[in-house]
C-alpha cells in the first residue's frame, strides 16, 4: 500500500497547474475526509471549496517538510508552505499537523494549526479561506 504525505498532496492540489481538482483530491483524500484548521472543521466538500478558492489566488509556491512521522495509521508533520500569490505578494506559513490514514493510504482526517511567518494581515486565514 502506498501512503500519501502532505508534500505530495499539496503539490498536486496547489502547485500542479492543469491537474483536475477532483483527481488531485482523490489521490490523497478518502471519501469521508474531514479537516480542522485553526479550530474550524470542514468536510470533504468544504475542503474542496477551500482548495478551489486557493487555486484562484495561488500562482506557485513550495512545500518544505521539516519533521515527519508515521506510526501505523497516524501521521504527523511540521512544514512550511510558501505561496506566491497572483497579486505578486508572498505568504509563508508554518503548519503543525496530525492526521489519520484510511486503510488505502489516503488521509481520512487531518487537524492542523498554522503560524503565519510572512504575509499581509488579511492572509492569516489563507489556511481555511473559501
Amino acid at each position: 500500500m502506498h501512503r500519501t504525505d502532505v508534500s505530495a498532496a499539496l503539490t498536486d492540489l496547489l502547485l500542479t497547474p492543469g491537474l483536475d481538482l477532483h483527481e488531485a483530491a482523490d489521490r490523497h483524500f478518502a471519501p469521508d475526509y474531514r479537516q480542522r484548521t485553526d479550530g474550524q472543521w470542514a468536510d470533504r466538500q468544504e475542503f474542496l471549496a477551500h482548495i478551489a478558492h486557493l487555486r484562484t489566488v495561488v500562482a506557485g509556491g513550495s512545500v518544505e517538510v521539516h519533521d515527519e512521522l508515521v506510526d501505523g495509521d497516524r501521521y504527523a508533520d511540521r512544514h512550511t508552505m510558501t505561496v506566491a500569490k497572483t497579486d505578486g505578494s508572498t505568504v509563508r506559513m508554518e503548519v503543525y499537523l496530525f492526521a489519520e490514514f484510511a486503510p488505502d493510504g489516503r488521509f481520512r482526517r487531518l487537524e492542523e494549526t498554522t503560524l503565519m511567518l510572512e504575509g499581509a494581515e488579511h492572509d492569516r486565514n489563507l489556511g481555511s479561506a473559501r
